[in-house]
């Protein structure tokens, strides 16, 4: 099984919806503030409210909203329904994939391992990622070189040369380069 870039911006999106404000989110506004396409949003969005993650309001003042609380939206059914089932194997889900199903010794394998992977997706909830977010810093903070603390790991990286890196607190230092 492989997570999609289309799961991952699906993820993005549920996660924008319920940080932002409560009410209807634009595909604009979801496109624009998590750098994704506009053409895929709206892809995605529409997957999800088939699924009835979330809900569509048609219209000019339309947009899209949660339909459930992040506690019930599991990681399983946001994969569910961008990827569709959970699988290892094909056998697994078409019986007619594979002719020797009935006298495969890996057949049974597939299954537990497919099993053990669907209760460890439906553990995950949104809720449970939202807690546990970083906040995201609000600006760059521009640090002279000879202002850096050598000491301190972040500051460290700073002066082996990397311009941009997110130190513990979440916030960037960009080192400014000597003219």
């Amino acid at each position: 099984m492989k997570i999609t870039r289309e799961t991952d911006y699906a993820i993005r999106c549920i996660l924008h919806m319920d940080q932002g404000p409560e009410g209807l989110h634009m595909i604009t506004d979801i496109s624009k503030k998590q750098d994704m396409p506009k053409s895929f949003v709206a892809k995605i969005l529409q997957k999800l409210a088939k699924a009835k993650i979330v809900s569509l309001t048609r219209g000019v003042n339309g947009g899209f909203a949660l339909r459930k609380k992040p506690s019930e939206i599991t990681l399983l059914h946001l994969i569910e329904a961008v990827q569709g089932p959970i699988f290892i194997n094909a056998c697994v889900v078409d019986n007619k994939s594979c002719s020797r199903r009935s006298r495969c010794s890996v057949h049974p394998v597939w299954i537990e391992i497919r099993d053990i992977l669907i209760k460890k997706l439906n553990r995950y909830n949104f809720q449970k990622f939202l807690d546990n977010m970083m906040p995201v810093p609000a600006k760059s903070v521009r640090v002279p070189v000879s202002d850096v603390n050598y000491g301190c790991s972040a500051c460290a990286a700073v002066r082996k040369g990397n311009p941009v890196l997110k130190n513990r607190s979440g916030l960037r230092i960009l080192r400014e380069r000597k003219a």
